[in-house]
């Protein structure tokens, strides 16, 4: 069936004549092509309507990671012969197994092209060169991103992660204007910036590509970023590495994820503990579920992501895009209840950008399984005093403060550490913001 040229901006009937097609096209070479569905399938008609896909069961990412278990190292869902299997990237296993993941050259061009859309709607174009300070060891984020740069007209610079002062020096040297990597990396660069004496600005660079982390949804969070950097900071790379690296990005109007892969991506949002259809309207919330209209090596069908993700627009953007707009709330896995309340991270992070007096860096430290009677946090403050009795005195205040404000905005008892600056970790790839012990 191939991509939908322009799908971003196209009408909602060509959009959804294009993914009727594709859908009949995709079931059947699904229903024939991959042992793990046949079997998962076993006993009911795949529907060649697209309007009842809710019919099939879900998939998850633990039903794949026993897929490969079972048939290594692509797993029975591998529709492919291993003959079509042209990349391969495997993911980093921070939440379970590292998995494999193939790309067929149609999966890869697909992607390239898709991702591309976001990363152009969010400012970059053949004007530019960027510098793509992802991790390309066998990580979708370094070299799969990457094409999705190149895609754009945009001049590309391969840095990787690593030798922030190498880093420095090319940009400088270049004439670098965009660097794309997680929201979390400037922190590294400033540090050593600060070290040498060099104002942020002074690099020159006016878009921040960022994607891997939500903290550009955190109040307070974008806005530290565009004041240190004198940059643009947008979301323009959000995906999910199972089904497809880049798929949605903010555009230059507004601060929302535009769903750029209508084409070859068909998204449901259902209530997280029953798996029930919720309706596509905005304000609707509720776990991301996709399905691949358009896969040659590893068709997903109806595959639960995880992110809990809030639909706030299906009307044209101010942009021109008919693409539907959305944000990611969290990570259902990344979840904590405390005493009956569901707490994000995001939410935790929004407290700490709100308060002029810490970094905006934390850690969120959960003993045990569970549940929880408070939230254990650590943050770090801006200055800390000379004396060691008024550090102390200041500390007490900082931490009171925020876990004051936990009662108030979130309904949780909070336990709050205070650091001094620099003392958390800041890291070149994924911030580990929970971490369970």
């Amino acid at each position: 069936m191939g991509l939908l040229n322009g799908a971003e901006r196209a009408n909602a009937h060509t959009l959804l004549e294009h993914q009727r097609s594709a859908w009949r096209r995709q079931v059947d070479y699904v229903a024939r092509s991959s042992k793990f569905y046949s079997s998962l399938w076993s006993g009911v008609t795949p529907p060649e309507d697209l309007d009842h896909i809710g019919r099939l069961p879900l998939v998850d990412k633990e039903d794949l990671r026993a897929a490969q278990r079972e048939v290594p190292p692509f797993g029975s869902y591998l529709a492919a012969s291993s003959s079509m299997v042209t990349r391969v990237h495997r993911t980093g296993g921070t939440t379970g197994e590292a998995m494999n993941l193939a790309l067929s050259a149609s999966d890869a061009r697909t992607t390239a092209t898709v991702g591309a859309r976001s990363q152009s709607g969010s400012g970059l174009g053949p004007d530019d060169v960027v510098i793509h300070c992802l991790n390309y060891q066998l990580w979708m984020g370094g070299f799969t991103d990457h094409t999705t740069l190149e895609a754009t007209g945009a001049t590309v610079v391969p840095f990787g992660v690593g030798n922030p002062r190498l880093l420095i020096r090319t940009i400088q040297e270049l004439g670098v204007t965009a660097i794309s990597c997680t929201p979390s990396y400037p922190a590294v660069l400033a540090q050593v910036l600060a070290e040498d004496g060099i104002d942020p600005r002074s690099l020159g660079l006016r878009l921040g590509l960022f994607g891997g982390e939500a903290a550009l949804d955190v109040p307070g969070f974008r806005e530290r970023l565009e004041e240190t950097w004198g940059i643009a900071a947008r979301n323009s790379n959000y995906g999910v590495t199972d089904v497809m690296c880049n798929f949605a990005g903010q555009c230059t109007e507004q601060n929302d994820l535009h769903f750029m892969g209508l084409d070859v991506l068909y998204p449901e949002i259902i209530e997280p503990e029953s798996g029930q259809s919720l309706m596509w309207e905005p304000g609707t919330r509720g776990e991301l579920v996709l399905t691949h209209l358009e896969r040659d090596c590893q068709p997903l069908v109806r595959f639960q992501t995880g992110d809990i993700v809030e639909l706030t627009a299906i009307d044209t953007c101010v942009c021109g895009r008919t693409a539907p707009r959305f944000r990611v709330i969290g990570r259902a896995d990344d979840m904590v209840v405390v005493r009956g309340v569901n707490v994000f991270p995001t939410s935790v992070a929004a407290l700490i950008n709100g308060d002029a007096e810490l970094t905006g860096e934390y850690r969120i430290t959960l003993a045990g399984p569970g549940p929880y009677d408070r939230l254990s946090i650590e943050v770090e403050a801006v200055h800390t005093p000379s004396n060691p009795e008024q550090a102390r005195a200041h500390y007490d205040q900082l931490a009171e403060r925020i876990a004051v404000t936990a009662r108030r905005d979130l309904r949780v008892t909070a336990q709050v550490t205070v650091v001094a600056n620099a003392s958390l970790p800041r890291t070149e790839g994924k911030t580990r913001r929970v971490v369970r012990s």
